[in-house]
């Protein structure tokens, strides 16, 4: 995990937000996403005050609302189905502008699209201001299994070089004049992924060879050492301490 790795999400600046430990900002999203989704859903204030303290840790990180809001679009499978829970849930029926909808319904469309859309924008405002290297080191800080770093950092690294060759495949066909219009064409897509298969399990073949000649015997060597000061600490804490005040109000109320 020596060389960084810069993803779509990421937006590079020079912010108290960015400049946190990662394993802090992890711990902090974690946590605050917890406290979310153990806030009863009839406190419907608590779910906007959330937002005003994610909106407050935007304007920290200096990440725009339209970054946001573009970025949250990744929910939208989920907000259709929160769409359909009052049609579908049964229980105590309501009239709402001449349909008749499911009051549970209603209430578990609001818990889906409240809690999950404060989750992700939770897990965006991470990814944005903490690039993917020093999440694994986070993560690796923060004692998960070795193995299940190591996948995700493999499957980061190398997710870009298969879609790279992906790209180059898809080129050559188009220079030799195909273009795919119909049934009769996912034969060739189907041999095209086939091969991409093949690719894909040769270059880790190589890979692995690779690193076991440098010396690999199952666990990667920690190269930076991260490590975060109280004051940090603090830091990264005042949000889902701040949350967890809030829920705690949501049950009392």
């Amino acid at each position: 995990m020596g060389a960084g790795h810069a993803h779509r999400l990421y937006r590079h600046g020079h912010s108290p937000v960015h400049a946190l430990p990662p394993h802090t900002k992890l711990a902090a999203a974690f946590a605050f996403v917890v406290v979310v989704v153990s806030t009863p859903r009839e406190a419907m204030w608590a779910f906007a005050l959330y937002a005003v303290l994610l909106a407050g840790v935007a304007y920290a990180a200096r990440v725009p609302a339209g970054f946001l809001l573009k970025r949250l679009l990744i929910e939208v499978p989920f907000v259709a189905f929160a769409v359909l829970m009052p049609f579908v849930a049964e229980g105590e029926r309501v009239d709402v502008l001449g349909l008749s909808l499911s009051v549970n319904g209603l209430w578990g469309a609001w818990n889906v699209l409240a809690k999950g859309t404060l989750g992700v924008a939770a897990s965006v405002l991470l990814a944005s201001t903490t690039e993917l290297r020093e999440l694994l080191l986070g993560l690796q800080r923060l004692k998960l299994p070795p193995l299940l770093v190591q996948i995700a950092s493999f499957m980061i690294r190398y997710g870009d070089v298969i879609t790279d060759e992906m790209r180059r495949m898809r080129i050559a066909r188009e220079s030799r004049g195909f273009e795919a219009s119909g049934v009769r064409h996912w034969g060739v897509l189907a041999k095209s992924a086939g091969a991409l298969f093949i690719r894909s399990y040769e270059r880790g073949e190589r890979v692995h060879l690779a690193m076991v000649s440098r010396g690999y015997a199952g666990s990667m060597p920690v190269i930076d050492e991260v490590t975060a000061s109280r004051a940090q600490w603090s830091y990264a804490l005042a949000l889902p301490v701040a949350a967890l005040a809030v829920c705690l109000l949501g049950w009392v109320l």
